[in-house]
């Protein structure tokens, strides 16, 4: 079990927020091209597990924000159990937490979910993986497994009861920096009628995966960050995003030169929303737009 304190935006405050990771069995799904998270997961975790580690994160740490990961679906009963997501919802309310952030992939988000998360006594604010909008990519470049509207009728069901966080990943494999960005920007104005929050999600290099094939044989690169910072300051809507393993070759970078202190202004931008944050200029700008029009004609990431 990890867990760990950060920094989270409620009701127009910046507060503490625990994170936590529990040990479940892992995303039943567990097929997409870029994901290697179920290598955190225990196959043998029961319940009674799971609800241990929880209370031992829980009660070490004071904060109001309690986010917790599953490396799956928090509401896939094969990994948490009502039972046991209920006793969560009780033991949440009685250390003083305010709100409790979870992920779900839109099949357990159901009728019987949305009643449950209006009795839970807490407010509940759910990410969906949706990635992208466009249902071609999602299949054949992510291969999640639902469909933009598979997203947007789990939303229907739920969005009465919880906050929506519709996870967009910037740049799935085989597409160029451009087009990737292009395609967040199509996929912000698709959700907005259907979510709270965006979370843009930079790509990062999972070890066993499709995606790290396509990186090692050079015909992929993370994103950059300068693309990150322009979606960000592009969008009209509550958007936030944190760079894993920014900086660094499997990360969403840059030039490594500017990379701490534009991680640091995206970082700041996503608890403050205020865009005057972006202030780091660099060389590599010049380098970054020079990929944008020149990639798509070459067909492979110009720069490392």
């Amino acid at each position: 079990m990890k867990a760990w304190i950060e920094r989270e935006r409620l009701d127009g405050e910046v507060v503490d927020c625990l994170t936590v990771i529990l040990p479940t069995r892992g995303c039943g799904w567990d097929k997409c091209y870029m994901c290697g998270y179920t290598l955190d997961s225990d196959r043998n975790a029961t319940q009674e597990k799971v609800y241990r580690a929880f209370e031992k994160a829980a009660v070490k740490k004071q904060a109001e924000v309690l986010k917790i990961f599953t490396s799956g679906s928090f509401f896939d009963a094969r990994e948490v159990e009502r039972e046991t997501r209920e006793k969560i919802y009780r033991r949440a309310v009685e250390l003083g937490f305010r709100k409790l952030i979870v992920e779900s992939r839109p099949e357990f988000l159901t009728e019987a979910v949305a009643e449950e998360i209006s009795q839970a006594g807490i407010e509940i604010e759910i990410g969906i993986g949706l990635e992208t909008s466009n249902d071609f990519y999602r299949e054949h470049l992510i291969n999640k497994g639902f469909s933009f509207e598979d997203y947007r009728s789990a939303v229907k069901r739920v969005g009465s009861v919880a906050r929506i966080k519709t996870y967009l990943l910037l740049k799935p494999p085989l597409l160029m920096e451009k087009e990737a960005m292009d395609d967040i920007k199509k996929s912000i104005e698709d959700v907005k009628p259907y979510t709270d929050v965006v979370s843009l999600n930079l790509m990062t290099i999972h070890s066993g995966t499709y995606v790290e094939r396509l990186w090692r044989e050079g015909v992929y690169r993370p994103p950059w960050l300068w693309s990150a910072v322009e979606i960000l300051k592009w969008a009209d809507l509550d958007i936030l995003c944190d760079p894993v393993a920014g900086g660094k070759r499997r990360g969403p970078h840059n030039c490594f030169k500017c990379d701490g202190s534009v991680i640091d202004e995206i970082r700041q931008f996503s608890l403050t929303g205020d865009k005057g944050v972006f202030e780091t200029d660099c060389e590599c700008k010049e380098r970054w737009k020079l990929a944008l029009e020149a990639e798509d004609l070459i067909e492979k990431p110009l720069f490392p």
